[in-house]
This record gives structure tokens, C-alpha cells and sequence, in this order.
């Protein structure tokens, strides 16, 4: 009965940390204690760009057209006299001219004041870093980066229509397909005729803000494409250590790069390949010879140089329109066609990879596209028919050591499991059982 009391009253009690003690005897039985705790979980605190937010009002918003550094303050009750000492102050660290619209930024003000006057101001002028502008004791600023988590990940596919589909049907990031087809495979695989069937596993890192923020896939450390039934490796290594300059070897210690892109523009399609017998109804059906590859894009799509080479040529001609001519070597040239705009000049050396100009229609046209033309020791050629030369083999001195380290990431690339296909539904006759 003593019990059952005490348990009623304890319902009705709210308490942070309790100890009840029941005393109760019985003829020649000791005494019994009986204990029951309730501890308290305190919350925690709230930390963001190395401040406790508990302690501020928050306020959030993004920058709008029109918005400058003194109004967002002034908005917020800080005098003129005092923007222009926080902004002489912080002019060393942040230019505050340079605010740009969407990007988000934080002001922390003051708690338990009517006005709720800014502290602190912080902009993001993108996921990983910030500014601070801090003026609540003496004024201050600095930038610094959130911290940054990587995950490696593993995936496997098969390919029914293309890789980004592929991918986003297991909810990896496209992100990841671009990786593969512009930086792994870009000399070895067209990723605009890949098959039905063709296979991929990857190992790779992707990054995350805050441990939460998903900031995209950060790098790939080895990856394994079947096309065609051809099998093509590819693991990241470092080259130069000084320099932290890494490459893609296959297993053999083999550059995957080539000294020559495969296309001159991301994710294109091809529209009109290389024919010299093509016969157009425009012209009576006649024979016009087609000497360069067609890759049909959006007006603005950058154009890249396939290879390191200087500007020969970088000016408009005839049914050419824009155009710029590049000379790689003694033996190889190559020319783009119908820009909407040139990005570079005659005499400018550029690299692989660099934008040249941009996909337009001028010149002799029916559509946005770039003319790729390809000359082999003076004669306009085919360059995907092109035994096209390699990049630098990976040094004798790094090739043991290279070795050495893929054999690990082989081993779990070669143990990652494809993803099961879906059973066929089996019919089973009932009659057949009896």
C-alpha cells in the first residue's frame, strides 16, 4: 500500500533529478532501500562559423539586387558613422564591393534588446568558405573555410541508356558521370556511343559540409569500364610529389590520357561525321565533300582545344565564319569552325582543355555547332580513324611503386558486386501440380 502511494504521488511530480528512499521494516527483516533516478539531457549547443548561436538572434537572408554592405546594416540599425569604420577595418580582408546577389549571408545580433543590433556579419560567397566581419567588441575580419568531411564510396552499374542515367538510378551524383567522361576516359571511351550492356565500377570520395552538406564528388580513385567487352582500368596516381600532379594509369602503368582529346566539346552529339562521298539534296544531290566532324551544341557551349598548340589563325572566312587554327606539332593541326566568338588571339599558346571560344552559327550553317577539322603532315584527316600519340608513360622509376600500390584498389575494384537485376516473373502452371 506504502508503494502504491508513492508511485501516485510521483506521477504527479515533475522533477529534474529525484532520489526517492522507501524505509519500511518488517518483523526480523532489515531495512531496504529502494533508489530511482531522473537524469536531465541538456540540449546541445548550436555551432556555426565557430560561433554559439544560442547566444545571438539570428538572422538569415540572401543578397538582393541592389543591396550593399551599408544598407543590409543600416536596415538593421547601425549607423553611417559606424559602417564606414567597420568597413574601413575589414577593407584589408573582404572587399565589400564585391556582394553578390544570392549568395547567403548571417547577421548575429544582439539577445534580450528590443533593437537587435547586428554583432556580426558573415557572407558565403559559396558552400565552403566564409567571411567574417565581427564588430562586437573591437572590429575585425577574416575568412575561413567550414569543415570539410570525404566518404569514399563505392558503385557499380550496367548501362541501359547512358551513365548519367545509370547512376542516378542508384541516387549518385551526375557529377560523378562528368568525372569519368571528362577527366578518366575523355581519350579512351566516347561516352556518346556507349552501349547497352557496357559495365562500370568506380571508387571514389564524395564531400560533405558540416558532415550534412552534400558539396559533390571530390575525386576518383580508381574506376573499371567495360565497353564493348573491352576492359579499361583506371587508377589515380601521383606523379610529382612536389607538385602533387597526379594522372590515370590503366594496370599495366600505361597513360590513359592521349595527346589528343576526342572531342571538342563536354557531352555534344555528333551530327555530321567525316565523308568525303556525302551527297547533300540541297545542291542536286551532288557530292560535297565533308571534311570535318559536326558536334551539334547550344549557342555559348565552350569550345576546348584538343591538344597543346599555338593560334595560327583566329578570324573569320567566307563559309567558315569564326574560326580559330591551331598547330600542335610539325604533324598535327587542328581547326574549329562557325564560333559564335573567339576566346583567343593569333600567337597565343593554349593547353588541352582550354576554352577557345564558344558554339555559335556563323558562316555557312544550319544549326549551332563547331566544325572539328583534323590535318595529319598537311591532309585533312578522320581523327577518329587516327592512331592518335599517347601522353608520357609513367617514369621507370615510379613504375614498381606504381604497381605496388594499385594492387589493393584493383582487388577491391574487382570484388565490388554489380547490382542485381530484377527476376523475370516465372508462370508457373497450376495444372502441372498435383
Amino acid at each position: 500500500m506504502e508503494r502504491a502511494r508513492i508511485k501516485r504521488l510521483g506521477k504527479k511530480c515533475l522533477v529534474a533529478f529525484a532520489t526517492i528512499s522507501l524505509f519500511y521494516s518488517c518483523k526480523d527483516e532489515p531495512k531496504e532501500v529502494i533508489s530511482e533516478e531522473i537524469a536531465i539531457v541538456e540540449p546541445e549547443e548550436t555551432i556555426e562559423f565557430g560561433f554559439n548561436l544560442d547566444d545571438y538572434v539570428v538572422k538569415r537572408d540572401t543578397i538582393q539586387k541592389g543591396d550593399s554592405f551599408g544598407q543590409i546594416l543600416e536596415r538593421n540599425n547601425i549607423g553611417y558613422p559606424d559602417i564606414f569604420q567597420i568597413a574601413e577595418v575589414a577593407k584589408d580582408t573582404f572587399d565589400i564591393r564585391k556582394l553578390q546577389v544570392g549568395k547567403p549571408y548571417t547577421l548575429l545580433c544582439t539577445k534580450g534588446d528590443s533593437l537587435e543590433k547586428p554583432r556580426c556579419f558573415i557572407y558565403q560567397p559559396n558552400k565552403e568558405e566564409y567571411v567574417v566581419i565581427n564588430f562586437q567588441d573591437s572590429i575585425h575580419a577574416y575568412t575561413s573555410k567550414k569543415p570539410i568531411t570525404f566518404v569514399e564510396k563505392e558503385v557499380a552499374g550496367v548501362i541501359t541508356s547512358n551513365i548519367s542515367e545509370a547512376l542516378d538510378n542508384q541516387n549518385v551524383s551526375v557529377r560523378l558521370a562528368y568525372k569519368l567522361a571528362d577527366e578518366i576516359y575523355p581519350w579512351t571511351i566516347d561516352f556518346r556511343r556507349l552501349q547497352k550492356g557496357d559495365r562500370f565500377k568506380v571508387i571514389y570520395t564524395d564531400k560533405y559540409i558540416d558532415d550534412s552538406i552534400y558539396a559533390g564528388v571530390a575525386d576518383v580513385k580508381a574506376a573499371y569500364f567495360e565497353h564493348n567487352n573491352e576492359p579499361f582500368y583506371a587508377f589515380q596516381f601521383e606523379t610529382d610529389s612536389l607538385t602533387g600532379i597526379t594522372d590515370y594509369f590503366n594496370e599495366e602503368a600505361k597513360n590513359l590520357r592521349r595527346a589528343f582529346l576526342q572531342a571538342p566539346v563536354k557531352f555534344s552529339r555528333i551530327s555530321s561525321r567525316y565523308n568525303l562521298k556525302r551527297r547533300i539534296a540541297y545542291y542536286g544531290n551532288k557530292i560535297r565533300p565533308h571534311r570535318g566532324t559536326d558536334f551539334a551544341a547550344p549557342i555559348g557551349t565552350p569550345i576546348l582545344a584538343t591538344a597543346n598548340g599555338t593560334v595560327i589563325e583566329s578570324t573569320r572566312r567566307g563559309g567558315n565564319g569564326k574560326f580559330v587554327k591551331i598547330r600542335h606539332n610539325a604533324t598535327y593541326q587542328t581547326q574549329y569552325l562557325h564560333m559564335k566568338a573567339q576566346n583567343v588571339k593569333k600567337g597565343d599558346f593554349v593547353k588541352q582543355g582550354d576554352v577557345i571560344g564558344w558554339i555559335g552559327m556563323t558562316g555557312n550553317t544550319g544549326g549551332p555547332h563547331v566544325c572539328y577539322r583534323f590535318w595529319k603532315n598537311g591532309k585533312e584527316v578522320d581523327p577518329f580513324k587516327q592512331k592518335l600519340p599517347e601522353a608520357e608513360p609513367i617514369s621507370d622509376s615510379l613504375k614498381a611503386e606504381y604497381l605496388e600500390f594499385i594492387k589493393p584498389l584493383k582487388g577491391q575494384l574487382d570484388n565490388i558486386q554489380y547490382k542485381a537485376e530484377p527476376l523475370e516473373d516465372i508462370i508457373i502452371d497450376t495444372n502441372l501440380i498435383s
